[in-house]
């Protein structure tokens, strides 16, 4: 025993020496008591379980967006923004413990052996998945695979007797950033991107090709909900609305230095009228975008202060092949506004030793938006308060900005609380909702392709009957949603839409749903207005000051 806590003695000298010479003293602090546990704790430790949850707590205490990711949790954040991943190419949906195809995606690996929109997979390499109360991660590990694999799938089919079995060989399945893109009106493109990956410069730029084919000239690009990605998509999105040497962002950090990212006047829309959707939830690269926009005086923005994620992430990937991302430097708009909104229980937007700790920042950081609602900013714009000391001026009609925390829109449009009821909210949550129009569309797909032979024959004949309703309010009961007459009165409209929406979505795509769900846009009729009236130029003239 006595010879064994002399040699654990050397060991931690060993190591206090190392982390002097090398590191720091905090190091040493941290090397040295991560030694001692491992070898002198009572009981065995996991070491790996230890050292996770000590990077965790370090980053804690930093700010909200430094964080650790798991392996695992690395690769699905690298398959949203890479824009692809590998697997058999179908929408699904668990239905009734069972994976029910909504759509194939089109020319997949599903697709190009022949299983349809409807059909019900049961079992994955004889493997049963159905009936077996599997969650929907693991049914996805068991679906996705490297390029090239093949997997057998069993399907019942409706009309069919007996199960039918595809093989199916795994390929690369795009995922899209763009969910909508499409005449609004006359000489109006509506473009929907939902978040900005690997893919979505060449995403814009073909939607912009085609709609300018159908005679685009003015443009209403939609960042509502847009959480952002990466910077460089942000920079080419801006590109295609800005001149030469305009100025997109700069990013700048105690120990990074600044680094300015300009346009290079080579984009396809820098003449049109430019309207920018924005609300609460547009984050990070879509506030790049828009206040760029913004500062440069290049078009209007209309909705609802943004986030306010101003801060530059810089992954840092450790040996297990987990990563952390972490904050070296904030994102600035051209006229110097930062982006990022206060995280720290003092004024200062500067990490200080106020006391507060890294929970009570990260609690306070994540009811930002909750206390938005409370306090009306969400309904009315005089409800936000702006310090002078963060007045800026755009870099061309000098009009007043903000900066502080998010873009603050040229319009303002106050959030619709009208129709949205706790009994709306808990179907949707509890998944009413999606196993109403799953059900309908098992039963109906056929007839109602047989009778809408097109999108626009839909949205115009197509009515939410009373059937549909009935069906939704009685799976709404066997899930436990109790029904209450007042509220579904007062979102029926909104529900009405919401099933109309998704029916499209499944018939044909997000396009089609966007489509049917904007007649409730709020934030697009504005934009709307302010392109065909006078408006558009009274913000964007000299006598804005």
């Amino acid at each position: 025993m006595k010879r064994l806590m002399m040699m654990t003695a050397v060991c931690i000298a060993a190591i206090a020496v190392y982390a002097q010479k090398f590191g720091s003293p905090a190091m040493e602090k941290l090397s040295t008591a991560q030694f001692a546990i491992a070898n002198l704790y009572v009981d065995s430790v996991d070491e790996n379980k230890l050292v996770e949850e000590a990077i965790i707590q370090m980053l804690n205490q930093l700010d909200p967006h430094s964080t650790y990711s798991s392996a695992e949790e690395v690769n699905k954040l690298k398959e949203r923004l890479q824009g692809n991943f590998d697997g058999i190419g179908v929408q699904f949906q668990m239905i009734e413990d069972t994976l029910l195809v909504i759509q194939p995606t089109y020319k997949g690996p599903s697709d190009k052996v022949g299983i349809l929109a409807g059909d019900r997979i049961i079992a994955v390499d004889n493997a049963p998945i159905a009936g077996v109360k599997m969650d929907t991660e693991e049914i996805m590990k068991r679906l996705k695979g490297p390029k090239g694999t093949q997997v057998n799938l069993t399907v019942i089919r409706r009309g069919e007797k007996k199960p039918l079995n595809f093989k199916v060989t795994r390929d690369k399945i795009p995922v899209h950033t763009l969910d909508a893109a499409y005449m609004v009106a006359p000489g109006v493109g509506y473009i929907k991107i939902n978040s900005f990956g690997a893919t979505t410069t060449e995403e814009l730029l073909t939607a912009m090709k085609d709609l300018k084919k159908q005679g685009m000239v003015d443009l209403i690009l939609d960042l509502q909900g847009n959480g952002g990605g990466y910077l460089e998509a942000a920079v080419d999105m801006a590109n295609e609305f800005l001149k030469e040497r305009e100025l997109i962002v700069y990013t700048e950090g105690r120990v990074a230095q600044r680094r300015d990212f300009y346009a290079k006047g080579n984009g396809g829309m820098r003449k049109g009228k430019l309207v920018v959707l924005v609300d609460e939830y547009s984050a990070s690269a879509s506030e790049i975008v828009s206040g760029a926009i913004q500062d440069w005086d290049r078009g209007v923005i209309v909705g609802r202060r943004t986030f306010g994620k101003g801060l530059v992430q810089r992954p840092i990937d450790l040996p297990d092949k987990s990563m952390i991302r972490l904050t070296v430097a904030r994102y600035y708009t051209p006229s110097g506004r930062s982006i990022q909104k206060h995280y720290e229980a003092t004024a200062d937007t500067e990490l200080t030793s106020s006391g507060s700790s890294g929970a009570d920042n990260a609690k306070r950081y994540r009811e930002d938006l909750l206390n938005r609602f409370n306090s009306g900013e969400l309904m009315s714009a005089d409800s936000i308060v702006f310090l002078d000391s963060l007045k800026k001026q755009t870099l061309k009609l000098e009009r007043t900005v903000y900066g502080g925390g998010g873009i603050m829109p040229d319009i303002f449009v106050p959030i619709d609380t009208t129709l949205f009821t706790n009994y709306h909210r808990n179907l949707a949550s509890k998944g009413a909702v999606t196993q109403t129009i799953a059900k309908y569309i098992e039963n109906n797909r056929k007839s109602l392709k047989s009778k809408y032979s097109n999108f626009n024959k839909f949205n115009q004949e197509f009515v939410v009957d009373e059937a549909l309703m009935s069906l939704l309010r009685e799976t709404g009961n066997k899930v436990g949603v109790t029904f209450d007459q007042e509220q579904y009165d007062k979102s029926l409209p909104y529900i009405q839409t919401q099933l109309k929406a998704l029916i499209a979505r499944d018939l044909w795509d997000m396009n089609e749903f966007y489509q049917v769900m904007n007649t409730t846009n709020e934030s697009l009729d504005r934009a709307l207005q302010v392109i065909n009236s006078n408006e558009y130029d009274q913000i964007l003239s000299n006598t804005s000051k």
